[in-house]
């Protein structure tokens, strides 16, 4: 199947010259890249959340294969979607499933569903393509949409994406797709970020869910970053770094109701 794009011209250009364009506008071409082993990045329009997305992106060596957990936001299929097969349309190139791993995670797993349905409308995966797409040419992806927010389920997921990634053989990058607090002043904001933040850097996944649950953090991807949390400890990873946090308010002036992004690597 061939899924299309749903927020080309909301959040970021439909055109690709003018979607280059922007992205340049946000990444940073002379900084030393490190090999990591997953990413968190932002999901918002691209005015709000782009320059936390580009640093990110701009920080790290991007391989050419990507498993990239999102949140759902649509309500629409399985709580655990992953896609087997697929090609995801985009303005600045088509970027196939990678199917071999897609299916290998999904055998690992007794949660996750082959479910496209998850996918069509679902924004926060989708933003996260073209910056990939500006630094990699060719590139393929398993796209993993999540609503579940049980700690075992995800647990479960996460030890699926590293048991596929370990027998991949090529090198994969594991993208968790999240905003922060929405809709909170910018000092509640930042505390609260914080918070969950710190867990993020200490690669803490339950504490992760715990804190976010406990001080009701309304970080709409901490399922999916849980469960990259869980895979790249797996994979071996041993540290974490923000490389940069920001919010809505800085763009729209508005201090009262501000979204917080953050941009993490994890190595």
């Amino acid at each position: 199947m061939i899924r299309k794009p749903a927020v080309g011209d909301r959040f970021y250009p439909a055109d690709p010259h003018l979607l280059r364009a922007e992205i340049a506008r946000y990444v940073a071409e002379e900084v030393k890249k490190k090999p990591v082993i997953a990413l968190m990045a932002p999901h918002a329009g691209y005015i709000y959340s782009g320059e936390v997305a580009g640093v990110a992106y701009s920080a790290v060596k991007l391989p050419g294969t990507f498993v990239i957990l999102c949140p759902n936001h649509t309500g629409i299929g399985s709580p655990a979607a992953i896609m087997t097969e697929g090609v995801w349309r985009m303005p600045m190139g088509d970027v196939s499933v990678n199917e071999g791993l897609a299916k290998d995670i999904l055998s690992s797993s007794t949660l996750l569903k082959d479910d496209h349905r998850a996918h069509l409308h679902e924004h926060s995966l989708e933003v996260q393509l073209p910056f990939i797409q500006y630094f990699v040419s060719e590139l393929s992806l398993i796209p993993i949409s999540l609503m579940t927010q049980q700690w075992g389920e995800l647990k479960e997921i996460g030890e699926a994406v590293a048991a596929g990634v370990k027998g991949f053989g090529e090198e994969v990058m594991l993208v968790a797709s999240s905003d922060m607090t929405h809709y909170e002043s910018q000092e509640q904001a930042e505390t609260k970020d914080r918070m969950a933040i710190d867990k993020i850097l200490t690669l803490d996944p339950q504490g992760l869910l715990e804190t976010v649950r406990f001080n009701n953090i309304s970080m709409c991807g901490v399922g999916p970053m849980v469960a990259t949390l869980v895979a790249a400890k797996e994979l071996g990873a041993s540290k974490a770094e923000l490389v940069k946090y920001d919010t809505s308010g800085r763009v729209s002036g508005d201090y009262d109701q501000v979204v917080g992004y953050a941009g993490i690597i994890i190595y």
